[in-house]
Protein backbone atom coordinates (compact mmCIF):
# COMPACT_ATOMS: atom_id res chain seq x y z
CA UNK A 1 0.00 0.00 0.00
CA UNK A 2 1.48 3.48 -0.65
CA UNK A 3 2.32 5.33 2.21
CA UNK A 4 0.96 8.54 3.07
CA UNK A 5 2.51 11.52 1.75
CA UNK A 6 4.47 14.19 3.70
CA UNK A 7 1.68 16.91 3.28
CA UNK A 8 -0.80 14.25 4.48
CA UNK A 9 1.37 13.79 7.44
CA UNK A 10 1.94 17.22 8.23
CA UNK A 11 -1.88 18.19 8.26
CA UNK A 12 -3.01 15.15 10.61
CA UNK A 13 0.28 16.19 12.75
CA UNK A 14 -0.88 20.05 12.51
CA UNK A 15 -4.94 19.17 13.46
CA UNK A 16 -3.80 16.55 16.12
CA UNK A 17 -1.67 19.74 17.53
CA UNK A 18 -4.40 22.53 17.51
CA UNK A 19 -7.28 20.68 17.85
CA UNK A 20 -6.73 20.03 21.73
CA UNK A 21 -6.01 23.90 22.33
CA UNK A 22 -8.95 24.79 20.36
CA UNK A 23 -11.55 22.76 22.32
CA UNK A 24 -10.00 23.98 25.76
CA UNK A 25 -10.40 27.82 24.69
CA UNK A 26 -14.08 26.66 23.88
CA UNK A 27 -15.14 24.65 26.74
CA UNK A 28 -12.95 27.53 28.96
CA UNK A 29 -15.19 30.21 27.47
CA UNK A 30 -18.68 28.13 27.94
CA UNK A 31 -17.45 27.35 30.94
CA UNK A 32 -16.82 30.57 32.39
CA UNK A 33 -19.89 32.70 30.86
CA UNK A 34 -22.47 30.39 31.88
CA UNK A 35 -21.14 29.49 35.48
CA UNK A 36 -21.28 32.71 36.50
CA UNK A 37 -23.46 35.13 34.03
CA UNK A 38 -26.36 35.03 36.53
CA UNK A 39 -23.75 36.18 39.44
CA UNK A 40 -23.14 39.02 37.53
CA UNK A 41 -26.70 40.05 36.70
CA UNK A 42 -28.13 39.66 40.12
CA UNK A 43 -25.33 42.19 41.45
CA UNK A 44 -25.69 44.57 38.24
CA UNK A 45 -29.36 44.93 39.16
CA UNK A 46 -28.90 45.04 43.33
CA UNK A 47 -26.26 48.23 42.73
CA UNK A 48 -30.25 49.70 40.58
CA UNK A 49 -29.53 48.96 37.06
CA UNK A 50 -32.43 48.52 35.28
CA UNK A 51 -32.35 45.52 32.16
CA UNK A 52 -31.56 47.04 29.81
CA UNK A 53 -28.69 48.49 31.49
CA UNK A 54 -27.63 45.29 33.16
CA UNK A 55 -27.75 43.85 29.66
CA UNK A 56 -25.43 46.69 28.64
CA UNK A 57 -23.19 45.55 31.07
CA UNK A 58 -22.95 42.46 30.76
CA UNK A 59 -22.39 43.02 27.13
CA UNK A 60 -19.15 45.42 27.75
CA UNK A 61 -17.75 43.37 30.04
CA UNK A 62 -17.69 39.60 27.63
CA UNK A 63 -16.17 42.48 24.76
CA UNK A 64 -13.67 44.18 26.97
CA UNK A 65 -12.21 40.53 28.81
CA UNK A 66 -12.83 38.98 25.36
CA UNK A 67 -10.76 41.73 23.36
CA UNK A 68 -8.07 41.32 26.38
CA UNK A 69 -7.49 37.66 26.08
CA UNK A 70 -6.89 37.97 22.74
CA UNK A 71 -4.09 40.56 23.09
CA UNK A 72 -2.13 39.46 25.95
CA UNK A 73 -2.39 35.59 24.78
CA UNK A 74 -0.99 37.12 21.60
CA UNK A 75 1.42 39.29 23.03
CA UNK A 76 2.88 37.04 25.60
CA UNK A 77 2.79 33.58 23.82
CA UNK A 78 1.43 32.15 27.49
CA UNK A 79 -2.52 30.95 28.00
CA UNK A 80 -3.42 34.41 29.89
CA UNK A 81 -7.23 34.69 30.28
CA UNK A 82 -9.70 36.92 31.52
CA UNK A 83 -12.93 37.22 33.37
CA UNK A 84 -15.43 39.16 35.17
CA UNK A 85 -14.99 39.93 38.15
CA UNK A 86 -17.33 37.62 39.84
CA UNK A 87 -17.00 37.74 43.33
CA UNK A 88 -16.97 41.77 42.67
CA UNK A 89 -20.49 40.70 41.29
CA UNK A 90 -21.77 39.16 44.56
CA UNK A 91 -19.94 41.87 46.36
CA UNK A 92 -22.62 44.43 44.65
CA UNK A 93 -25.81 42.15 45.63
CA UNK A 94 -24.32 42.59 49.11
CA UNK A 95 -23.91 46.24 49.07
CA UNK A 96 -27.36 47.06 47.34
CA UNK A 97 -27.73 50.68 45.96
CA UNK A 98 -26.05 53.34 46.85
CA UNK A 99 -26.09 56.97 47.58
CA UNK A 100 -26.39 58.31 44.26
CA UNK A 101 -28.05 55.40 42.36
CA UNK A 102 -26.60 53.54 39.28
CA UNK A 103 -24.45 56.36 38.16
CA UNK A 104 -22.88 56.79 41.34
CA UNK A 105 -22.49 52.80 41.04
CA UNK A 106 -21.11 53.25 37.89
CA UNK A 107 -18.42 56.15 39.18
CA UNK A 108 -17.54 53.45 41.42
CA UNK A 109 -16.86 50.96 38.62
CA UNK A 110 -14.48 53.84 36.96
CA UNK A 111 -12.17 53.98 39.70
CA UNK A 112 -11.84 50.64 40.63
CA UNK A 113 -10.39 50.49 36.53
CA UNK A 114 -7.97 53.32 37.45
CA UNK A 115 -7.01 51.91 40.86
CA UNK A 116 -6.60 48.29 38.22
CA UNK A 117 -3.89 51.04 36.05
CA UNK A 118 -2.27 52.54 39.33
CA UNK A 119 -1.62 48.67 40.28
CA UNK A 120 0.21 47.92 37.41
CA UNK A 121 2.24 51.09 37.43
CA UNK A 122 2.90 51.95 40.53
CA UNK A 123 4.78 48.87 42.89
CA UNK A 124 3.83 50.57 46.07
CA UNK A 125 0.22 50.00 45.29
CA UNK A 126 0.85 46.33 44.58
CA UNK A 127 3.01 46.28 47.58
CA UNK A 128 0.28 47.58 49.66
CA UNK A 129 -2.22 44.86 48.49
CA UNK A 130 -0.09 42.04 49.45
CA UNK A 131 -0.21 43.55 53.04
CA UNK A 132 -3.78 42.49 53.63
CA UNK A 133 -3.97 39.73 55.14
CA UNK A 134 -5.27 36.91 52.99
CA UNK A 135 -7.34 35.53 56.27
CA UNK A 136 -9.09 38.83 56.73
CA UNK A 137 -9.39 39.31 52.72
CA UNK A 138 -10.81 35.60 52.36
CA UNK A 139 -13.33 36.09 55.08
CA UNK A 140 -14.77 39.46 53.44
CA UNK A 141 -15.15 37.57 50.60
CA UNK A 142 -16.79 34.80 52.48
CA UNK A 143 -18.95 36.99 54.16
CA UNK A 144 -19.69 38.88 51.24
CA UNK A 145 -21.22 35.41 49.49
CA UNK A 146 -22.96 33.93 52.22
CA UNK A 147 -26.29 36.13 52.01
CA UNK A 148 -26.07 35.01 47.93
CA UNK A 149 -25.43 31.17 48.59
CA UNK A 150 -28.15 30.84 51.34
CA UNK A 151 -30.72 31.89 48.05
CA UNK A 152 -30.93 28.46 46.62
CA UNK A 153 -32.16 26.76 50.31
CA UNK A 154 -34.16 29.70 50.93
CA UNK A 155 -35.55 29.37 47.72
CA UNK A 156 -36.24 26.15 48.06
CA UNK A 157 -38.66 26.45 50.91
CA UNK A 158 -40.54 29.07 49.16
CA UNK A 159 -40.74 27.95 45.56
CA UNK A 160 -39.94 24.01 45.98
CA UNK A 161 -41.02 22.94 42.23
CA UNK A 162 -39.23 25.59 40.71
CA UNK A 163 -36.05 25.24 42.34
CA UNK A 164 -36.03 21.24 43.21
CA UNK A 165 -34.88 20.75 39.52
CA UNK A 166 -32.27 22.78 39.47
CA UNK A 167 -30.63 21.91 42.75
CA UNK A 168 -31.05 18.48 41.98
CA UNK A 169 -28.86 18.56 38.76
CA UNK A 170 -26.22 20.75 40.10
CA UNK A 171 -25.75 17.86 43.20
CA UNK A 172 -25.89 14.56 40.47
CA UNK A 173 -23.72 16.59 38.30
CA UNK A 174 -21.36 17.84 40.97
CA UNK A 175 -20.91 13.97 41.45
CA UNK A 176 -19.83 13.04 37.92
CA UNK A 177 -19.01 15.65 36.45
CA UNK A 178 -18.36 18.64 38.45
CA UNK A 179 -17.02 21.53 36.05
CA UNK A 180 -20.53 21.54 34.26
CA UNK A 181 -22.75 21.43 37.79
CA UNK A 182 -23.36 25.41 37.29
CA UNK A 183 -23.87 25.36 33.13
CA UNK A 184 -26.35 22.51 33.42
CA UNK A 185 -27.95 24.05 36.54
CA UNK A 186 -28.24 26.84 34.20
CA UNK A 187 -29.53 24.91 31.49
CA UNK A 188 -32.47 23.52 33.83
CA UNK A 189 -33.20 27.08 35.02
CA UNK A 190 -34.10 28.22 31.84
CA UNK A 191 -36.29 25.38 30.59
CA UNK A 192 -38.01 26.01 33.76
CA UNK A 193 -38.43 30.00 32.60
CA UNK A 194 -39.41 28.85 29.36
CA UNK A 195 -42.47 26.97 31.19
CA UNK A 196 -43.43 29.56 33.23
CA UNK A 197 -43.41 31.84 30.04
CA UNK A 198 -45.82 29.90 28.27
CA UNK A 199 -48.07 29.35 30.76
CA UNK A 200 -47.92 32.53 32.24
CA UNK A 201 -48.15 34.49 28.32
CA UNK A 202 -45.59 36.45 28.59
CA UNK A 203 -44.35 38.70 25.75
CA UNK A 204 -40.89 39.16 25.00
CA UNK A 205 -40.12 42.21 22.51
CA UNK A 206 -37.95 41.10 19.29
CA UNK A 207 -35.90 44.14 19.98
CA UNK A 208 -34.83 43.65 23.79
CA UNK A 209 -32.91 40.03 22.49
CA UNK A 210 -30.72 42.71 20.27
CA UNK A 211 -27.15 43.42 22.21
CA UNK A 212 -26.92 46.83 22.41
CA UNK A 213 -24.57 49.25 24.82
CA UNK A 214 -26.33 51.55 27.08
CA UNK A 215 -24.05 54.98 28.26
CA UNK A 216 -24.24 56.35 31.85
CA UNK A 217 -22.49 59.45 33.04
CA UNK A 218 -20.76 58.46 35.69
CA UNK A 219 -21.37 60.44 38.74
CA UNK A 220 -18.85 60.36 41.93
CA UNK A 221 -19.06 60.24 45.70
CA UNK A 222 -17.67 59.66 48.70
CA UNK A 223 -19.41 57.34 50.17
CA UNK A 224 -19.49 55.10 46.69
CA UNK A 225 -15.84 55.45 46.47
CA UNK A 226 -15.28 54.05 50.42
CA UNK A 227 -18.27 51.53 50.49
CA UNK A 228 -18.41 49.67 46.71
CA UNK A 229 -15.11 50.69 44.87
CA UNK A 230 -12.73 50.42 47.45
CA UNK A 231 -14.02 46.77 48.49
CA UNK A 232 -14.63 46.24 44.99
CA UNK A 233 -10.89 46.52 44.03
CA UNK A 234 -9.56 44.17 47.35
CA UNK A 235 -11.87 41.55 46.43
CA UNK A 236 -10.83 41.51 42.65
CA UNK A 237 -7.22 41.51 43.79
CA UNK A 238 -7.26 39.25 46.60
CA UNK A 239 -9.51 37.12 44.43
CA UNK A 240 -9.06 37.19 41.46
CA UNK A 241 -5.75 38.44 39.78
CA UNK A 242 -3.36 37.25 42.87
CA UNK A 243 -5.01 33.53 42.47
CA UNK A 244 -4.99 34.05 39.03
CA UNK A 245 -1.35 34.68 38.97
CA UNK A 246 -0.89 31.95 41.12
CA UNK A 247 -2.71 29.48 39.03
CA UNK A 248 -0.74 30.41 36.08
CA UNK A 249 2.36 30.11 37.82
CA UNK A 250 1.19 26.13 39.29
CA UNK A 251 1.39 25.35 35.14
CA UNK A 252 5.09 26.78 34.50
CA UNK A 253 3.77 30.07 33.63
CA UNK A 254 4.81 33.86 34.76
CA UNK A 255 1.99 36.12 34.42
CA UNK A 256 2.96 39.59 32.65
CA UNK A 257 1.74 41.06 35.90
CA UNK A 258 2.10 44.95 34.33
CA UNK A 259 0.66 44.45 30.78
CA UNK A 260 -2.93 42.12 32.42
CA UNK A 261 -2.87 44.91 35.06
CA UNK A 262 -3.15 47.64 32.40
CA UNK A 263 -5.13 45.94 30.46
CA UNK A 264 -7.71 45.01 32.90
CA UNK A 265 -7.73 48.35 34.40
CA UNK A 266 -8.12 49.72 30.87
CA UNK A 267 -11.17 47.54 30.15
CA UNK A 268 -12.93 48.06 33.04
CA UNK A 269 -12.35 51.64 32.56
CA UNK A 270 -13.86 51.59 28.97
CA UNK A 271 -16.46 48.77 30.14
CA UNK A 272 -17.63 51.39 33.29
CA UNK A 273 -19.88 53.60 31.58
CA UNK A 274 -21.70 51.09 29.82
CA UNK A 275 -22.25 48.76 33.46
CA UNK A 276 -19.09 47.07 33.56
CA UNK A 277 -18.27 46.61 37.00
CA UNK A 278 -14.66 45.23 36.63
CA UNK A 279 -12.47 42.81 34.63
CA UNK A 280 -9.59 40.72 35.93
CA UNK A 281 -7.07 37.98 35.12
CA UNK A 282 -9.20 34.76 35.27
CA UNK A 283 -8.33 32.44 38.34
CA UNK A 284 -10.97 29.00 38.41
CA UNK A 285 -10.88 28.93 34.32
CA UNK A 286 -7.41 30.05 33.65
CA UNK A 287 -6.37 26.24 34.52
CA UNK A 288 -8.47 25.08 31.66
CA UNK A 289 -6.48 27.18 29.32
CA UNK A 290 -3.27 26.34 30.83
CA UNK A 291 -3.30 22.57 32.13
CA UNK A 292 -2.79 19.54 30.42
CA UNK A 293 -6.40 19.10 28.48
CA UNK A 294 -5.06 22.25 26.08
CA UNK A 295 -2.40 20.19 24.74
CA UNK A 296 0.77 18.68 25.79
CA UNK A 297 2.48 21.00 23.86
CA UNK A 298 3.34 23.57 26.72
CA UNK A 299 4.21 26.12 24.19
CA UNK A 300 1.02 26.08 21.79
CA UNK A 301 -1.32 26.26 25.19
CA UNK A 302 -1.20 30.20 24.57
CA UNK A 303 -4.05 29.29 21.41
CA UNK A 304 -6.65 28.06 23.84
CA UNK A 305 -6.68 31.34 25.74
CA UNK A 306 -6.80 32.92 22.16
CA UNK A 307 -9.50 30.84 21.28
CA UNK A 308 -11.37 31.24 24.07
CA UNK A 309 -11.04 35.27 23.43
CA UNK A 310 -12.91 34.71 20.18
CA UNK A 311 -15.43 32.51 21.76
CA UNK A 312 -15.61 35.07 24.21
CA UNK A 313 -16.34 37.50 21.74
CA UNK A 314 -19.16 35.04 20.00
CA UNK A 315 -20.87 34.37 23.09
CA UNK A 316 -21.72 38.37 23.88
CA UNK A 317 -23.86 38.57 21.15
CA UNK A 318 -25.81 36.64 23.04
CA UNK A 319 -25.80 38.54 26.23
CA UNK A 320 -29.33 40.72 25.52
CA UNK A 321 -31.22 37.75 24.53
CA UNK A 322 -30.11 35.85 27.95
CA UNK A 323 -31.30 38.98 30.38
CA UNK A 324 -34.15 39.35 28.57
CA UNK A 325 -35.15 35.46 29.50
CA UNK A 326 -34.20 35.65 32.74
CA UNK A 327 -35.77 38.86 33.53
CA UNK A 328 -38.92 36.69 32.78
CA UNK A 329 -37.90 34.46 35.34
CA UNK A 330 -40.14 33.88 38.59
CA UNK A 331 -38.74 35.38 41.53
CA UNK A 332 -35.42 33.50 43.62
CA UNK A 333 -34.65 31.47 40.22
CA UNK A 334 -31.91 33.72 39.38
CA UNK A 335 -30.55 34.31 42.57
CA UNK A 336 -30.89 30.18 43.34
CA UNK A 337 -28.43 30.09 39.95
CA UNK A 338 -26.30 32.47 41.64
CA UNK A 339 -26.07 30.93 44.70
CA UNK A 340 -25.23 27.57 43.59
CA UNK A 341 -22.30 28.91 41.07
CA UNK A 342 -20.90 30.57 44.41
CA UNK A 343 -20.82 27.40 46.46
CA UNK A 344 -17.00 26.72 45.89
CA UNK A 345 -15.72 30.17 45.88
CA UNK A 346 -17.71 30.18 49.92
CA UNK A 347 -16.38 26.99 50.67
CA UNK A 348 -12.65 28.07 49.47
CA UNK A 349 -12.72 31.48 51.13
CA UNK A 350 -13.77 30.00 54.25
CA UNK A 351 -11.23 27.25 54.45
CA UNK A 352 -8.33 29.83 53.41
CA UNK A 353 -9.81 32.45 56.31
CA UNK A 354 -9.56 30.04 58.90
CA UNK A 355 -6.76 28.12 57.84
CA UNK A 356 -4.45 30.11 60.61
CA UNK A 357 -5.31 29.20 64.19
CA UNK A 358 -3.82 33.19 65.30
CA UNK A 359 -5.86 34.88 62.76
CA UNK A 360 -9.58 32.81 63.96
CA UNK A 361 -11.20 35.53 65.83
CA UNK A 362 -9.90 38.78 63.43
CA UNK A 363 -11.43 36.14 60.52
CA UNK A 364 -14.32 35.58 62.11
CA UNK A 365 -15.38 39.01 62.87
CA UNK A 366 -15.07 39.99 59.69
CA UNK A 367 -16.74 37.36 58.13
CA UNK A 368 -20.00 37.82 60.62
CA UNK A 369 -19.34 41.67 60.05
CA UNK A 370 -19.57 41.61 56.20
CA UNK A 371 -22.56 39.05 56.32
CA UNK A 372 -24.78 41.34 58.67
CA UNK A 373 -25.14 43.83 56.35
CA UNK A 374 -24.32 46.58 58.35
CA UNK A 375 -24.09 50.10 56.98
CA UNK A 376 -23.06 53.05 58.39
CA UNK A 377 -22.23 56.90 56.88
CA UNK A 378 -23.70 55.45 53.93
CA UNK A 379 -20.34 53.09 53.22
CA UNK A 380 -21.75 49.46 53.36
CA UNK A 381 -20.86 46.21 55.16
CA UNK A 382 -17.26 45.34 53.39
CA UNK A 383 -15.69 47.90 54.19
CA UNK A 384 -16.56 48.06 57.95
CA UNK A 385 -15.69 44.08 57.81
CA UNK A 386 -11.96 44.53 56.38
CA UNK A 387 -11.91 47.76 58.41
CA UNK A 388 -13.08 46.26 61.86
CA UNK A 389 -10.73 42.86 60.99
CA UNK A 390 -7.07 44.96 60.75
CA UNK A 391 -8.46 46.80 64.08
CA UNK A 392 -9.27 43.37 65.90
CA UNK A 393 -6.47 41.93 64.34
CA UNK A 394 -3.63 44.63 65.82
CA UNK A 395 -5.27 44.65 69.17
CA UNK A 396 -5.21 40.47 69.85
CA UNK A 397 -1.58 40.37 67.58
CA UNK A 398 1.27 38.84 70.12
CA UNK A 399 3.54 41.44 70.15
CA UNK A 400 6.14 39.43 72.37
CA UNK A 401 6.90 39.38 75.96
CA UNK A 402 6.70 42.80 77.95
CA UNK A 403 9.57 44.02 79.95
CA UNK A 404 9.44 44.17 83.20
CA UNK A 405 9.09 47.27 85.21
Amino acid sequence: MPSASPTTTNSRATRDALGPPITAGIVTALVGFTSSFAVVLAGLRAVGADQGQASSGLLALTLTFGLGILWLSWRSRMPVTLAWSTPGAALLVTAGTVDGGWPAAVGAFLLVGVLIVLTGLVPLLGRLMAKIPTALAQAMLAGVLLPLCLAPFKSLGTAPALIAPVLLCWIVLMKFAPRWSVPASLLVALAVIGIHIMSSGVQIPAESLLPRLEWTTPVFSVEAAIGLALPLFVVTMASQNIPGVAVLKSFGYTTPWRPSMLVTGAGTIAGAPFGGHAINLAALSAALAAGEEAGKDHGRRWIAAFVSGLAYLVLAAASAALVTVVAAAPPGLLEAVAGLALLGTLAASISSALAVAEERIPACITFLLAASGIAFAGVGAAFWALAGGIVIRWVLKDRGPRKAV
